[in-house]
């Protein structure tokens, strides 16, 4: 028998089944004072110039009732949650450090700008996805969840390996093109253009934000 499918906006976004997934919107990543900008020169002018748009889209989602899901990139000291396939990536990345982001540090910290509210919750990942090592499937599932929308930085790299992954577990999956960045214009264009053709839907913030209200 065929599955049923959710085509339209509309039905994959309905709020009882939908989750926000706020990727790595941490100091490390967006400060100037930050490891990638200042031990790595990674630009970030693009990444912080969405955190508005982020702001916005997770108020339109608490207010809609949706789950909204902070996903935060972790590094263990002394190595802890490292291998080498892991370290021999990091090494070749392109803007990064080894230890970016490490627990109990001032960069692990989600940015001021886009502070939690009592019901969201918060989910450290280890690797570029959210899922691998992690609760947030559960999460998800313990939540009827159906869709994720996949927003943060960076869209190429940790947004993307969320959502790709997030599609073979059988979610529906949402790119808020203007709510996600990378520090190359041309990756994140490739991106949304791959994910639109693929496996996921590509909209403005501003569509999310009316058919919520539409529907409340």
């Amino acid at each position: 028998m065929k599955p049923h499918i959710l085509s339209t906006l509309e039905e994959k976004i309905a709020p009882a089944h939908t989750a926000l997934l706020v990727i790595d919107m941490l100091n490390d990543f967006l400060d100037p004072k930050g490891k990638t900008a200042t031990r790595a020169n990674r630009p970030i002018g693009d990444a912080r110039a969405v955190i508005p748009n982020i702001a916005a889209l997770a108020d339109s989602a608490r207010a809609a009732g949706v789950l909204v899901v902070f996903v935060q990139h972790t590094t263990l000291p002394d190595y802890a949650s490292a291998s080498g396939p892991w370290l021999d990536a990091r090494s070749r990345a392109t803007y990064s450090t080894e230890d970016i982001c490490e627990r109990g540090t001032w960069g692990h910290q989600v940015i001021p700008e886009l502070p939690l509210s009592p019901q969201d919750i918060l989910v450290e990942k280890y690797r570029y996805s959210g899922f691998p090592g992690t609760a947030l499937d559960l999460i998800l599932r313990s939540r009827q969840i159906k869709t994720v929308i996949c927003c943060g930085v960076s869209t190429n790299a940790c947004v993307e390996a969320t959502a790709r992954e997030a599609f073979s577990l059988d979610y529906y999956v949402v790119y808020p093109q203007d709510a996600c960045a990378s520090w190359d214009k041309d990756l994140h264009e490739a991106t949304l253009r791959t994910a639109a053709g693929r496996y996921a839907t590509v909209v403005p913030i501003e569509r999310l934000a009316a058919a919520w209200q539409r529907k409340a």
